[in-house]
């Protein structure tokens, strides 16, 4: 563990750009200091793997990941109990049961769990979720999701859970015992959880006829669905049809004159590039750029000894030394040790308004799901004086990200694999007083999905979107 855990972080010192983005270096000095004390109490692999976890959240990058060994993993789904049985969800500030026809009621608030507030089991299982800077609300899709893993990963497998709960509309504390399931058992039952019908495109492989799309409301209203940007670069087959979708709907929203356009994009976590760029382009008044500086830390990939690639290790400097050539030809500028892009480098292209660039009123949904390429787009329109945000607080964050290149590097003694993001981006975004330094994108009307709509499957944020425009 502690050959490890000096190889972790010497890895970050040397090539994560992002250490000290939103941590000061006595703030990191400090954790990696509770490692190594930490380390002296524990004595499992999972005990290691929850340590570097807990650094590797710290950093906060969305792009940041700690990964088990194919093997350990294939032994985790394996094990038949041990297994919190049902899927939970934040609702209204609590967490409730998610599944009907259990042994705890649906919509079920859950107080404790073996004696522990489900506060600190929330705070406790944090780690396993990375999100940008001090976000907390992106942390709450992960537990949504593998609530039942996250908790096994912490506390161990348990026989038993004795849960405290509420059920719906009472104030009394009620106590049941719940005995534990298997890995499967629990995503079974995730897969058949009551959200389904409101949340299952969460959770799907979507079609490229999914991942965008337009619907006139009424005569003055459209809603500009935007659920991905994985739709393939410039040259490619999709992307052309992409852009000919975005020129098509653009014209029409000019020619029957909406004044109100609603932009969704509650679902997107990012993708390719220039389709965020080209999404905005036709949203915006103004000349614009990807990013207004970005930097990477090393001139060369250091510790190429760990560095994860499935090639042979004596050929390995062969390989790296002509990704090192491309990276010195973006990044050519050194000030301070840090490597920059200069004014030649396709991030720094001025792009400008599409001649059918929509001048009416933009209303943006968001979501914690919104990361990276999505969160950069939303953080352009948010930023717009004509746009009004509506949802919830973003994963990626407003001011910048870590993005675009990613490295992966193994641990040798436990080969965890430890990935980040490499280039330090700053973007191009006007200082707004209620967009915080450090937080994702903060919506103008903070919305989330109210009690009754979750019993229901219905879109809250939708609807108080639509009786706001007619308000307006």
């Amino acid at each position: 563990m502690k050959k490890d855990l000096e190889v972790f972080k010497e890895i970050r010192l040397q090539a994560n750009s992002g250490l000290y983005k939103y941590r000061t270096e006595a703030q990191i000095d400090s954790i990696y200091q509770w490692a190594e004390d930490e380390i002296e109490n524990s004595s499992t692999y999972l005990d290691f793997y929850n340590i570097i976890s807990q650094l590797t959240d710290f950093e906060g990058s969305l792009h940041n990941d700690t990964g088990l060994p194919d093997k350990y993993w294939e032994s985790l789904r394996a094990e038949n109990f041990g297994y919190f049985p049902y899927p939970i969800k934040w609702i209204e500030g609590h967490w409730r049961i998610n599944f009907e026809g259990g042994e705890l009621p649906l919509g079920a608030e859950v107080i404790e769990i073996n004696g522990e507030p489900m506060a600190e089991i929330v705070k406790n299982l944090h780690k396993y979720y990375t999100t940008d800077g001090f976000n907390l609300t992106a942390k709450r899709i992960g537990l949504r999701t593998h609530f039942s893993r996250y908790y096994r990963w912490h506390y161990g497998q348990k026989e038993e859970f004795d849960v405290t709960f509420k059920a719906i509309g009472s104030n009394t504390l009620e106590n049941k015992m719940l005995e534990s399931i298997s890995y499967s058992d629990y995503y079974n039952k995730f897969r058949a959880r009551h959200s389904f019908p409101y949340d299952q495109v969460d959770y799907m492989d979507l079609k490229e006829d999914q991942k965008y799309g337009f619907k006139q409301v009424n005569d003055s209203t459209g809603v500009l669905t935007l659920r991905s940007f994985s739709i393939g670069n410039e040259t490619t087959d999709k992307h052309k049809r992409y852009a000919a979708f975005l020129d098509s709907i653009f014209s029409k929203i000019k020619n029957d004159k909406l004044q109100n356009l609603i932009v969704d994009v509650r679902l997107n976590n990012g993708g390719d590039d220039p389709n965020d760029l080209l999404a905005y382009s036709y949203l915006t008044q103004r000349n614009f750029q990807e990013n207004t500086e970005a930097w990477i830390r090393f001139r060369k990939i250091p510790l190429i000894r760990y560095y994860d690639i499935w090639i042979p290790r004596f050929i390995r400097p062969f390989v790296v030394g002509g990704y090192n050539k491309q990276f010195q030809e973006i990044f050519p500028l050194e000030k301070d040790g840090a490597y920059y892009q200069d004014d030649t480098s396709e991030d720094h292209h001025v792009w400008q308004p599409q001649e059918n660039a929509f001048t009416g009123n933009t209303y943006l949904l968001i979501s914690p799901v919104v990361a990276s390429a999505g969160s950069l787009f939303a953080a352009m329109l948010a930023g717009n004086e004509n746009t009004i945000t509506i949802g919830e607080e973003t994963s990626g964050g407003y001011y910048g990200h870590n993005g675009h290149t990613t490295l992966t590097y193994a641990l040798p003694k436990s080969k965890l694999t430890t990935s980040f993001s490499i280039v330090n981006l700053k973007q191009d975004v006007p200082v707004k007083s209620n967009q915080i330094h450090g937080r994702g994108i903060i919506p103008d009307y903070k919305v989330s999905q109210s009690f009754e709509d979750f019993i229901n499957n219905e879109d809250t944020q939708m609807r108080f979107t639509l009786e706001l425009i007619r308000e307006n």
